[in-house]
């Protein structure tokens, strides 16, 4: 059904407190759907028993039909369809409680069995998943809790693999026992609508039956047209209930399936082996916190982690929201460190306080990528300690690609690309042809720009961060200086783009990105979706940056939503190319190019593959009138520069002119008033005068044969 919550079970195995808080919700909601339906349950049982009271209870019905839309059930909207159903119900319950009499074995078979049977077998059967996915959750709770204090000197100890097992066991039955739980409460939202409509209708028809002889009052076209689209409606959820729940189903057999390696906290020897991630600037997962309890003794607990506005956050289960641990915008040191009861141990230490945080991760996969990305998004500020060859050599090419791409930055500046406009004139008349046919083939016999032998690298990375090349990369500083911008705490200020307040905010998702070898063409975004897509389901990757993308009529830029800073911003003329995907409009991507170096002209192309709330024509649409703008920008100030030009020119000739015969005295007259012209001196000056009076009656005319801008200068 359109507009349904429901629970996401590819967030089962992660457990996080979002998850947490809507499943919250959803209990909530069922507890007060089973307090609403025994209540029913009641009504209908008086309507059945007693039959001298029948139109009191058929009343008292109504009433309570009445009141579903005043119950405010946590999932359900203010324009449900299902409450003004109900309300229409109730109309109809108030005209048949003047004329209504029982007929008990109708009312018996139509009314009490739907309704009794949707209490046991939902309602209840969910009360019963509940208290087993309660006691598997603590079984799971346990398990982790012995295997994390296993000891590292006792590693070839044969309880290790008992340790271990118990753990795979305990956290496959938490977790298909939390799938099961979620299908059921998501089933409820569908069976919710079809189990409280069908006693009604059930009612409808007993009473239909029932009062043949009262034709004219009971049996109209009226209630015949209600009551068969209600009989369609139901029928209709039961069919979208069954497509659901076999979609349901398939669904948790592949995430089954996709899922055998997450359950063990250490891969197995006969698994392949996946380096970390060392170019992220965000993670979030849960990691073990020390606390110190006394001089001798501490407590370690499981806590949510992650990263947010430059600080590293904490968050339990219990809380609404996260607080800030350490500030990553102060000099830190992340390294390894050896306890004797604890393994995959790592410690942040804040070098201007001597602050210390000390972290246990689930394994060295998760220890070394939480390391990278500490280092990543500390910008410089942040210093590694010893590592093994295989451990640190990921973290430590991280640290040194952040430093020269820091120093690079604050050295150049992208300002000079657009400061001389009429030089990108080519490039925007390429952009305004390619962006006439966004979203369609090209046309064929039209050669790329770029010659290719192929449209990807062989071994081209796909990068699901936003990692900005460096001559694009400008972010902004509170201060308006250059060099590494200093981050903003979101809990002290905030940076506001004012540059972009008067453009549009689409709020995007960010899919990846990856290196191709031509900077434009349909088949080259298309392309990238499915190798982006395929890779995000292999890698099982189901998380998304979302951002903010603002068009202008010199950029494209990416805001955080979080605190609004910039994260990502690309100069229109390096940006080539963009489409919407051909089947889904939602996803559109767009290409740029950069070169690798200033002394070097050979290009890199970038295709960035986003997907959009809306639509990514929109997207597209103010690309291409950004880039017409862009076009037309120039010669329209290169025209007014010429009109102005000419217009003073031609003032200062006209005040030449008048100085000239300021200058001149008043010749003599003879008889006739006609100028006597005795010396040769006047003579001379009079045709000169002549020969410019001339020249300009000769200019206006020809001002007026041609227009301003194509006057020369």
């Amino acid at each position: 059904m359109p507009g349904m919550e429901r629970l996401h079970l590819e967030d089962a195995f992660e457990d996080g407190p979002q998850t947490r808080n809507l499943l919250t919700l959803f209990e909530a909601d069922a507890l007060m759907l089973r307090s609403y339906v025994l209540s029913l349950y009641r009504c209908f049982s008086r309507v059945v028993t007693a039959q001298k009271e029948v139109c009191a209870a058929t009343q008292s019905l109504s009433s309570h039909l009445k009141a579903y839309d005043q119950q405010r059930f946590p999932l359900e909207s203010d324009e449900s369809i299902l409450s003004s159903t109900l309300s229409q119900f109730s109309v109809f319950l108030d005209e048949l409680s003047s004329v209504q009499q029982v007929l008990l074995t109708q009312l018996s078979d139509n009314t009490i069995f739907p309704i009794s049977r949707f209490l046991k077998n939902d309602l209840d059967e969910i009360l019963s998943l509940k208290e087993v996915f309660q006691s598997a959750s603590d079984e799971h709770e346990q398990s982790l809790a012995t295997y994390m204090k296993f000891p590292k000197k006792k590693e070839q100890d044969k309880s290790r693999q008992e340790v271990v097992d118990e753990l795979y066991i305990a956290r496959k039955k938490s977790h298909q026992t939390c799938l099961h739980y979620y299908t059921a409460l998501n089933s409820l939202q569908y069976k919710r609508k079809s189990s409280l409509l069908e006693p009604l209708v059930g009612l409808m028809n007993a009473q239909k039956t029932f009062f043949e002889i009262g034709r004219e009052s009971v049996i109209r076209k009226e209630v015949d047209e209600f009551v068969g689209n209600i009989n369609a409606s139901v029928l209709g959820v039961q069919s979208e209930l069954k497509e659901a729940s076999q979609k349901m189903r398939q669904q948790i057999e592949t995430i089954e399936q996709n899922s055998i390696h997450r359950y063990y906290a250490e891969p197995l020897p006969d698994m392949p082996h996946v380096s970390p991630n060392c170019n992220l600037s965000q993670k979030a997962g849960y990691l073990f916190l020390r606390t110190k309890l006394t001089l001798l003794s501490s407590r370690w607990d499981r806590c949510y982690f992650f990263i947010q506005g430059g600080n590293l956050m904490c968050q339990t289960k219990d809380e609404v929201a996260g607080s800030p641990v350490l500030d990553l915008n102060e000099p830190n040191k992340t390294e390894i460190i050896e306890i004797e009861d604890r393994r995959f141990v790592f410690q942040i230490v804040q070098l201007s306080n001597k602050k210390t945080v000390i972290l246990q991760a689930e394994n060295a996969f998760e220890r070394d990528e939480w390391i990278a990305t500490i280092a990543n998004a500390s910008k410089g500020n942040s210093s590694v300690g010893e590592m093994s060859a295989v451990d640190g050599q990921g973290v430590r090419s991280t640290q040194e690609r952040l430093h020269g791409s820091t120093s690079e930055n604050s050295s150049s500046s992208i300002s000079a690309v657009l400061a001389s406009v009429p030089a990108a004139v080519p490039k925007v008349l390429d952009m305004l042809r390619d962006a006439s046919s966004f979203g369609r083939s090209n046309q064929p016999g039209m050669p790329p720009s770029t010659p290719s032998e192929g449209t990807f690298f062989p071994d081209a990375p796909i990068q699901f961060d936003i990692i900005m090349p460096r001559e694009d990369v400008k972010l902004s500083r509170p201060d308006g200086g250059d060099g590494v911008p200093q981050r903003i705490n979101p809990f002290n200020s905030r940076l506001n783009a004012a540059d972009d307040d008067s453009h549009v905010k689409h709020a995007v998702r960010f899919l990846g990105s990856q290196q191709v070898n031509i900077d434009r063409g349909d088949a080259v975004i298309m392309e990238t979706v499915r190798q982006i897509m395929a890779a995000r389901a292999i890698y099982n990757v189901f998380k998304m940056t979302e951002f903010q993308l603002t068009v202008s009529s010199n950029s494209l830029r990416l805001f955080d939503p979080a605190n609004g800073n910039i994260t990502a911003e690309f100069t229109l003329p390096n940006v080539s190319y963009w489409a919407v995907h051909n089947e889904n409009k939602r996803l559109f991507g767009f290409i740029t190019h950069s070169q690798d170096n200033a002394a070097s002209d050979k290009s890199t192309f970038t295709c960035y593959i986003f997907e959009c709330t809306k639509s990514g024509e929109e997207i597209c649409h103010a690309l291409t009138t950004a880039a017409k703008t862009a076009f037309h920008l120039p010669m329209q100030k290169q025209s007014e520069k010429v009109q102005v030009q000419a217009a003073e020119e031609k003032e200062l000739l006209l005040a030449n002119i008048r100085q000239l015969q300021d200058k001149t005295d008043l010749p003599p007259l003879n008889t006739r008033g006609n100028v006597v012209l005795d010396e040769s001196r006047e003579s001379e000056e009079a045709a000169s005068v002549l020969t410019t009076v001339g020249e300009i009656s000769t200019e206006d005319r020809h001002e007026e044969e041609c227009p301003s801008h194509e006057k020369p200068a």
